[in-house]
């Protein structure tokens, strides 16, 4: 039987819940928390508040009914009743001794899922001739956190790249590039950036200013300047559509520039991810192109399964539920980023067996992916092999958001590339590392320019990434390098210091104290030793439930425990040789745990700060 306090403690009190009041409360949750006053024990069970509602009794009677039926012998002291049904527990001596000792091994007592399973996330999304700017930033670091996590768990992940590669934005680009006789395969990722921008301009005209000039009669002149710039962009438009055609019947020319348009993306955002530490290679990137020919696939199981209907040309699919119907083929035979989305879904559980698909997209997409997940459902692509269906989940994230508390932009407006915010967290991180190597006590005052360049861009880039993964997904946040990259507070290089302050002791007691005999006798050992059995808990949560700051909050709260006992501890000059190895063997577990849960965020852990 596993050691972990946090599963036996709960399964004892599912047993006793069971026993007090019957099998229909079975998948009860005991509600068992960190004891917010150490002096009142070590965990806190609130469930009798909930329960003793639902059941019309007093919640002091509710927990004297469970502290009757319960069994704690070897988990527990015998547990007390507070307030108004709070049940405080005391975890016995030898368990909590146990649990750290089953956590020293390379899993760190973390234990594998029971039901692994073939996991695909949709992320980092990036368009073919634009650059990478702060919201793939969220969805790239965001999707990388998700599949560290599952795949600690034993989950096979597959993390895929939705590359924007097809359709008439792509072919306005390169009908733009022939018309001003630009080789795709000499531009730059700017030169495209910019090209797409032009082209989006070139093909936007003003129709209702137009209509509004005439009513208003703004004169000949400004009627003259509207006109031809709808004629203008409706040419446009037309001559970009024709491309679309010719690179969608293969014409040679055109499917060669349209490759060069993805190498030259790709190499740049394959730079942006090796910043980032981001494993995304060739392999990963599925772009839209990839079911082009998939898609009347689509339209035909939804037209022979008699799941949509035809309005006015186009074809619309209905929900019982909304009065917004999806559209998967436009009324001129035309199809959708919805279309593409579903023989992608049908993809990912089809072929790739996904028993779970995460979607990493902006929260702004939530009623977008809704009905293309219920379209799926309608048409029975979310089975899988073995009759059980597959879970769909769109994990939509908030916008990064400047001093001004408004989307992060640029002094002229544009939005901020993912290339200049790396490039200047990395300088900050560095600077900030040079300026403590500066002084002599410092660990790093002896180390290279190479070294210390090394340890600034893993300060840097694990600043930004800690600042996203640490809030709620969905909240929108603060870009504040200055908070960001500080060795104080809740930020990643708090955390990085951390960790290297523990080697730094174990370096300088030439000792790790693997298998000492643990002493957990002073509060500040007994405190740090239950936020350690915390650890496989956390990582299953943040697993089940989607959410990277559980584990940065885990991180906050062990280190934060860490200083004390180090504090109150002295762990070098201890008072005997056996406190100083069981001391030395804490440390030890910790900073591994500290490294562990950084590698999860994706966060460089560097020995020597």
């Amino acid at each position: 039987m596993s050691a972990d306090p946090l599963q036996r403690l709960r399964t004892a009190f599912q047993n006793a819940i069971v026993a007090a009041f019957g099998d229909d409360w079975r998948d009860t949750d005991p509600v068992i928390r960190p004891a917010a006053k150490p002096e009142h024990g070590d965990f806190q069970c609130n469930v009798a508040m909930g329960l003793g509602k639902r059941l019309g009794i007093p919640p002091r009677d509710v927990a004297r009914k469970i502290i009757e039926a319960i069994e704690l012998d070897g988990i527990a002291d015998p547990p007390q009743i507070a307030g108004p049904g709070f049940i405080n527990i005391r975890l016995d001596e030898a368990l909590l001794s146990s649990a750290i000792e089953e956590m020293d091994t390379s899993r760190l007592g973390v234990q594998p899922d029971p039901d692994p399973s073939i996991v695909v996330i949709d992320m980092c999304g990036v368009n073919v001739a634009k650059q990478m700017h702060v919201g793939h930033l969220r969805s790239t670091i965001i999707g990388d956190a998700f599949a560290r996590i599952l795949s600690r768990l034993g989950h096979d992940v597959r993390k895929e790249n939705h590359l924007g590669d097809w359709g008439l934005p792509i072919a306005m680009v390169l009908h733009l590039l022939r018309s001003r006789h630009q080789d795709p395969a000499t531009c730059t990722l700017e030169h495209l950036d910019a090209a797409y921008r032009s082209a989006q301009s070139l093909a936007k005209g003003d129709a209702a200013g137009l209509h509004a000039g005439g009513l208003r009669h703004v004169g000949p002149h400004r009627i003259a300047e509207l006109e031809a710039q709808n004629t203008g962009a409706d040419a446009f438009r037309a001559a970009a559509g024709e491309t679309l055609v010719g690179l969608q019947a293969g014409d040679q020319e055109l499917v060669t520039d349209w490759s060069c348009l993805i190498d030259v993306t790709l190499s740049a955002m394959a730079e942006a991810l090796q910043l980032l530490g981001v494993e995304l290679g060739p392999d990963d990137n599925r772009g839209e192109s990839s079911y082009r020919d998939k898609l009347e696939d689509v339209i035909d199981a939804f037209t022979q399964g008699g799941l949509c209907r035809e309005d006015d040309g186009a074809l619309v699919v209905d929900f019982e539920d909304r009065d917004r119907p999806l559209l998967i083929r436009k009324s001129d035979g035309g199809f959708l980023y919805a279309t593409t989305d579903l023989a992608a879904v049908r993809s990912r559980c089809r072929d790739t067996g996904a028993a779970r698909c995460i979607y990493v997209v902006d929260a702004r997409q939530r009623d977008h992916f809704r009905d293309v997940f219920d379209a799926a459902r309608l048409v029975g692509w979310d089975q899988r092999p073995d009759g059980r269906a597959a879970d769909f989940v769109h994990t939509g994230f908030g916008s990064v958001l400047g001093p001004d508390k408004k989307p992060l932009k640029t002094r002229s407006g544009d939005n901020v590339t993912l290339a200049s915010l790396l490039k200047e967290a990395i300088d900050r991180g560095t600077r900030e590392v040079r300026r403590r190597a500066e002084d002599p006590k410092s660990p790093t005052h002896e180390l290279s320019d190479e070294q210390l360049n090394d340890i600034g861009r893993s300060v840097g880039i694990g600043a930004v990434k800690y600042a996203d993964l640490a809030n709620d997904l969905v909240r929108d946040y603060v870009f504040d390098l200055d908070r960001m990259v500080a060795f104080e507070g809740d930020t990643g290089p708090y955390l990085q210091y951390a960790h290297a302050r523990i080697r730094s002791i174990i370096r300088r007691a030439e000792d790790d104290g693997r298998d000492a005999a643990l002493q957990l006798e002073a509060p500040e050992e007994r405190r740090l030793a239950l936020v350690l059995t915390r650890w496989n808990d956390t990582v299953h949560a943040a697993a089940r439930f989607l959410e990277p700051h559980r584990i940065a909050g885990y991180l906050r709260d062990l280190a934060e425990a860490f200083n004390g006992f180090y504090q109150a501890c002295p762990v070098l000059k201890a008072q005997s040789d056996a406190a100083r190895k069981s001391r030395l063997r804490l440390a030890d577990i910790t900073s591994r745990v500290l490294k562990d849960g950084l590698c999860m965020l994706g966060i460089d852990a560097p020995d020597c700060m």
